[in-house]
């Protein structure tokens, strides 16, 4: 992001970046149009100036395309039929009340617009395998963190991450974060080759949204300012 300057004043700035910011999309829905590996590298490059504690920088990203993709997606969906994974602990049980509301409110918006009925359990797993296909993104990736750390350097990994979607939708790319890869990650693991200490926080799907899919075009609402955070000692 250039300086401010006459010919880049802050207000300019200010405003591009939170235009790419407000335009970010979980996008689900991709088109064919293959991403070059330089393009990848760039965002990737911009993404790690995200800032970690005493900069250990504790992220680490498997990039798969074409048919090593292709080969990844076949293993995760074999595993997935087979139930070859420990059942998805995304959230504790029960769920706050607030946050359940929540997510009802996003299964019902979110499968309305792929027109799949609340009891059609068929359809429903059918949408969820397309999660390990990356949902026919060109690129996926694979996030990892060392095992040994403690929770705090999660942070680290989702400003890196969150990074890495304003870099790609500065340049016009999508994405969409995945935690559905977390229980696969034996097989990620022997796919990708990683070493013991590391383990599978989520995977993304990268590439050019397809803006014709209705799926794509559903918003999330989301909460005012007001709602989630408390100021003190301001002026009145």
């Amino acid at each position: 992001m250039p300086q401010a300057t006459t010919e880049w004043p802050q207000a300019a700035i200010a405003e591009c970046v939170s235009a790419v910011v407000r335009s970010r999309r979980s996008v689900r829905a991709f088109r064919p149009p293959p991403l070059r590996r330089q393009l990848v590298e760039e965002i990737l490059d911009d993404a790690a100036s995200a800032p970690s504690g005493a900069n250990i920088q504790p992220w680490r990203v498997y990039v798969v395309s074409g048919a090593a993709k292709d080969e990844l997606a076949d293993a995760l969906v074999a595993a997935s039929r087979a139930g070859r994974a420990p059942p998805p602990a995304h959230f504790p049980e029960p769920l706050p009340d607030v946050y359940r509301a929540r997510m009802i409110d996003f299964g019902t918006r979110y499968y309305a617009s792929l027109g799949i009925a609340r009891d059609d359990a068929t359809a429903r797993a059918r949408q969820t395998e397309r999660n390990f296909s990356f949902f026919g993104a060109p690129v996926g990736l694979i996030f990892t963190i060392d095992r040994r750390l403690k929770p705090h350097s999660w942070i680290d990994l989702g400003l890196f991450a969150q990074c890495v979607m304003i870099a790609a939708k500065a340049r016009g790319v999508d994405t969409c974060p995945q935690v559905s890869f977390a229980p696969f990650h034996d097989v990620l693991a022997a796919r990708l080759h990683m070493p013991p200490e590391e383990m599978t926080a989520f995977g993304m799907s990268m590439g050019y949204g397809d803006p014709e899919a209705r799926v794509n075009r559903t918003r999330m609402p989301r909460a005012l300012v007001a709602d989630f955070a408390q100021f003190q000692g301001f002026p009145a």
